[in-house]
């Protein structure tokens, strides 16, 4: 059996001598698969942008209805009364406005929806301000004013519901009046 002897007087035996054991490694390296590696970053793009998407979605602007717009047919059975309007500050500097009111369905049928535009007016008395957003009834006052949607909690024929309106922010050139509250959509059922 063959020997390697060192400086120092020790000696190594070979264990083998075959010529298909590798002693030392292969500099090749194994071929990596880079499906999974891409599988994964396709599931964390998808994802993330479902989640933009929804961040987004929560975000639109006012939606603006032409003010020639129809009033629906319906909006003569659900008289607005006892408008108040108030104003409240939040920590990043801005401000909230808030338009309460009471709506009565005096019609035959039950509201499960209604959608209002609300016309800010300058001292021109042009308008300054276009939103439509759906009308929300104010479910508790206390310990705060807490909103839901009128499908959560329809009219009936000859109830009656205060609702709240809010408003991020204003048109700078709004002459301080009441604004205009038209009906310009309603769900029956």
């Amino acid at each position: 059996m063959p020997e390697y002897s060192f400086g120092n007087g020790c000696k190594i035996s070979l264990v083998s001598t075959d010529s298909h054991l590798d002693v030392v490694p292969s500099a090749q390296t194994p071929e990596r698969n880079w499906l999974p590696l891409a599988i994964a970053a396709a599931v964390v793009l998808i994802v993330a942008a479902a989640v933009v998407l929804a961040l987004e979605h929560g975000r639109r602007g006012p939606t603006i209805t032409p003010i020639s717009a129809p009033l629906d047919p319906y909006a003569a059975s659900l008289p607005i009364t006892g408008l108040a309007m108030s104003e409240s500050g939040y920590l990043a500097g801005g401000k909230l406005t808030y338009v309460d009111g009471h709506i009565a369905n005096t019609g035959p049928r039950t509201v499960t929806g209604v959608t209002v535009q609300v016309l800010f007016r300058d001292y021109a008395h042009e308008v300054a301000q276009n939103e439509t957003q759906p009308l929300r009834l104010i479910r508790v006052r206390e310990p705060y004013v807490d909103v839901e949607p009128v499908s959560a909690a329809p009219l009936k024929p000859g109830g009656e519901q205060d609702f709240r309106l809010i408003f991020d922010g204003v048109h700078p050139d709004w002459d301080g009046a009441y604004p205009e509250i038209r009906i310009i959509r309603v769900e029956t059922k």
